[in-house]
């Protein structure tokens, strides 16, 4: 069995705020009882892709032994690459893939440098491929930012990963693919692409509310959110999101 935590869009900026959220955040999960095989982050790290921003996204991964990230559309290849990868600025995409517990990640970078909406490049697609090969029989999660399907959150659709096509034409050829994870939305979200889970992650921020709860785009009041999944060793796949209420 193979539990990870989820976690998306802390928006790390300038202001105490969106620190105070994300370490509220972290040191639930860094203090919970059980043992996870990985925390993972889907993006929008830095609200304006500074590297002050990453410097602090930086010391609140510290403490946290696996942790696997991607790029959003908030972010800047440049400095996400010095201050967290340690690597030279570059802008093509961040794709990285991680092995944790005899899974794979695939994290992909969805992001278009300048632009709020989505879409996985071809070099990606053409490297996403090498990782499902190389995977073998081992299970293996795919990861970005945009989600590629709509939500019904009508700011989040106008801006969602396009060409989205490409991407289910790809992974319907390897059956070791278990499930799709991602973040944007700014809510939690079930549903499916390619005939497999698609599951996002609430927004750490702030949540983004549907038309028939508000007219109003997004809440700032409502505490982080997170999610929880569970591959069990039959390759099931169960999530359970969690509010991330500050202890009394």
């Amino acid at each position: 069995m193979i539990v990870l935590a989820h976690v998306s869009d802390i928006h790390i900026d300038s202001e105490e705020r969106s620190v105070a959220r994300a370490t509220q955040v972290f040191d639930y999960l860094n203090g919970l009882p059980g043992p996870l095989d990985a925390i993972l982050v889907t993006g929008d790290l830095a609200d304006h892709g500074l590297a002050e921003e990453y410097e602090k996204v930086a010391k609140l991964f510290s403490n946290s032994p696996t942790l696997l990230h991607c790029p959003g559309n908030h972010d800047s290849r440049g400095p996400y690459r010095e201050v967290l990868l340690g690597e030279a600025t570059a802008e093509t995409p961040i794709n990285q893939v991680h092995r944790v517990s005899g899974a794979v990640f695939a994290m992909c970078d969805s992001s278009i440098p300048g632009r709020p909406d989505g879409y996985l490049a071809d070099e990606t697609l053409t490297w996403l491929e090498s990782v499902l090969v190389d995977a073998g029989d081992a299970p293996v999660f795919v990861c970005f930012h945009h989600p590629p399907v709509a939500l019904h959150a009508h700011f989040i659709d106008s801006i969602r990963q396009t060409g989205e096509d490409r991407l289910a034409a790809l992974i319907s050829r390897y059956p070791n693919v278990v499930g799709i994870l991602c973040g944007h939305a700014h809510t939690g979200a079930a549903t499916t692409f390619a005939g497999l889970p698609l599951l996002v992650a609430p927004g750490v921020v702030s949540t983004v509310m549907l038309p028939c709860e508000t007219e109003e785009i997004a809440d700032l009041d409502l505490p982080p959110s997170i999610a929880f999944h569970v591959l069990d060793d039959d390759r099931r796949l169960t999530t359970h999101y969690r509010v991330v209420s500050p202890r009394l």
